[in-house]
């Protein structure tokens, strides 16, 4: 339909499997699941259900009457209770047991943490992706010398490989994080309207440890290991900060990465992959604008600032709960999930086709490599016998001379032969020239960048199976 909003994220930027972690019918499907998992283990623990009432709610799990759901929520203006009311037409032997005990937040917020964590699963295996192909990348191109930038300035040589490290040890901090949010997730669990079971307590006459095996073994049911010992009617609303965090640190990771593609495009050492027949500009057809890394940009922003949402639900919590949370929740989070998910789709696309020009780094290294071989030049001629601040002036002196003769005139740097012509440095235009090849101006660069690739392809290795490992057996680690 064209004539009403549809959300974006859904419609360009997010997957078919994101969307469906966050469709409707995961959603009440899972409510659903709740129900049945609540039912058994009522049964369980003695409360007069039957095996009848229980298998005719398993028919119905996933057959939603949504437009008896809709009907009934017009009219009751409650979303639980109408699919409470829905679930009994569906079941109407099981009818009078469907919710026993329970509050909406039974099924609301259980179903939301099952979601959280399928969602978070999913955001595992690309961010898994996006480090392989990191990964693969720093290996190929660990040797390429290229130009490092601090404040945007030319620094010193490094490699592109030790670069990609760069990139990829953000993303592995990301993972980390997640994977101990994922450790610390747990259910609501049962116990009522304000977190004290009260409800269950008088269910099963006052036996409290029925009540505690009760939400035991929902948990159980649940792919849990255990629920939130204390709650009011909802579990604490830091949690889903909690999460949003991870998702802001992976838009933060990406962010960076694709700030860092936009700079290297503009000096036309990179290029992201660029269609047959895409077009860059309507009006500059030459024009090959990196729009897969800008939309990272642009979808990143949107999960950082998303971020302040729970921070700010968490914290205007009322006493055991209100419901000032509930509309902002179903928004945000489902969206920090979505542009996420594109976000990482978009990663593993542009570092996968990346393309890499190795003579435009060579010649922007060449116009910056006699400023940066000057700190070589002195150490050798310190070491010959040479005044160290003597030549440390003269060569302040001449930098300064050579960059003017650049910038003001658009000449060649002429540094080294001004150092090559002063007696006071005793160094030939070839001793010079055979210090800068053998002078490892890259530093460790390459050492790092193997012994990185040698950490990451152990983590690779640990998770192999947990995600689409296309290039695992292709990066010799």
């Amino acid at each position: 339909m064209h004539n009403i909003y549809e959300n974006p994220l859904c419609r360009r930027y997010a997957s078919g499997e994101m969307q469906e972690i966050f469709s409707d019918d995961m959603k009440f499907s899972t409510w659903r699941r709740l129900w049945v998992a609540l039912a058994e283990a009522e049964k369980e623990l003695g409360l007069p259900i039957t095996d009848s009432q229980l298998d005719e709610m398993k028919a119905h799990i996933d057959t939603v009457d949504y437009e008896v759901a809709d009907k009934r929520e017009k009219e009751v203006r409650h979303d639980v209770m109408a699919h409470i009311y829905a679930y009994g037409v569906d079941c109407p032997e099981a009818k009078p047991i469907i919710h026993l005990g329970a509050t909406s937040c039974y099924v609301g917020d259980n179903a939301d943490v099952i979601i959280q964590k399928k969602a978070l699963l999913r955001i595992r295996s690309l961010l898994l992706s996006a480090i392989e192909a990191l990964c693969k990348f720093a290996f190929e191109h660990k040797s390429q010398i290229t130009l490092a930038y601090t404040h945007f300035q030319a620094a010193q040589p490094t490699t592109l490989g030790k670069r990609a490290c760069l990139w990829m040890q953000d993303l592995v901090m990301d993972l980390k994080h997640l994977d101990f949010v994922l450790s610390e997730m747990k259910l609501l669990g049962c116990k009522g309207t304000t977190g004290t079971a009260a409800s269950f307590l008088k269910l099963f006459d006052g036996d409290k440890e029925k009540v505690k095996a009760l939400e035991a073994r929902i948990a159980e049911k649940m792919g849990f290991s255990s629920c939130y010992t204390v709650s009011g009617q909802t579990y604490t609303r830091k949690a889903d900060y909690y999460v949003l965090s991870v998702l802001s640190g992976i838009a933060q990771s990406a962010m960076k990465f694709s700030g860092d593609i936009r700079l290297l495009s503009h000096l036309k050492e990179v290029d992201e992959p660029f269609e047959k027949s895409q077009v860059g500009s309507s009006a500059m057809a030459y024009k090959r604008n990196p729009m897969r890394s800008e939309r990272i940009t642009s979808l990143s922003r949107l999960v950082i600032a998303a971020e302040q949402n729970p921070a700010m639900t968490a914290g205007t919590q009322w006493l055991e709960r209100t419901l000032d949370d509930s509309a902002n929740r179903r928004i945000v989070i489902p969206e920090a999930f979505l542009a996420t998910d594109g976000i990482l789709n978009l990663y593993i696309n542009v570092i996968s086709g990346l393309t890499v020009y190795p003579l435009v780094m060579k010649k922007h290294l060449e116009t910056e490599l006699p400023f940066m071989a000057t700190e070589n030049i002195l150490m050798e001629c310190v070491k010959r016998g040479g005044d160290r601040q003597t030549l440390h002036e003269a060569i302040r002196e001449y930098s300064v001379k050579a960059g003017k003769e650049c910038k003001l005139y658009g000449r060649e740097n002429n540094l080294l032969e001004l150092i090559a012509n002063d007696d006071r440095f005793g160094l030939s235009r070839e001793e010079i020239n055979s210090i800068i090849e053998n002078g490892d101006l890259c530093g460790m660069a390459e050492k790092h960048t193997e012994e990185y690739i040698a950490e990451i392809g152990e983590l690779l290795k640990e998770n192999n199976g947990a995600y689409d490992n296309s290039f695992v057996a292709s990066v010799n680690v």
